[in-house]
């Protein structure tokens, strides 16, 4: 089983969750998060006054996959949630070693 995390634009998560869905991932969790990459931020005036917005909000979307599903599911978040501008953001890819449904005590795949 894989986590992938991917941190999208906020006007993005519906498209990216429709993608999703089409391809037959469910269940996913979204935060809202703050941060920069190679944009480093931008600048706004406020009152005449310059100042750097170091932070941008984006969104952060956690998904666990079935190993067999990770390849349509990482295609399905990089698709929807590209511009094709600085700033669309990462995937992260980890391994996940188990998975612990609560009400069930399933375990594994069957979990997710």
């Amino acid at each position: 089983m894989k986590k992938i995390e991917a941190i999208i634009r906020h006007y993005k998560l519906e498209e990216v969750k429709t993608a999703l869905t089409a391809a037959g991932i469910v269940g996913m969790t979204v935060s809202e998060v703050r941060g920069f990459g190679r944009q480093r931020g931008h600048k706004e005036q406020y009152r005449g006054a310059e100042y750097t917005v170091d932070f941008l909000p984006k969104l952060k979307l956690e998904v666990v996959v079935n190993d067999a599903d990770l390849s349509k599911a990482v295609t399905a978040i990089t698709e929807s949630a590209r511009t094709g501008r600085v700033g669309d953001g990462k995937l992260f890819i980890t391994e996940i070693s188990d998975v612990i449904r609560i009400r069930t005590g399933e375990s594994g795949g069957e979990a997710i």
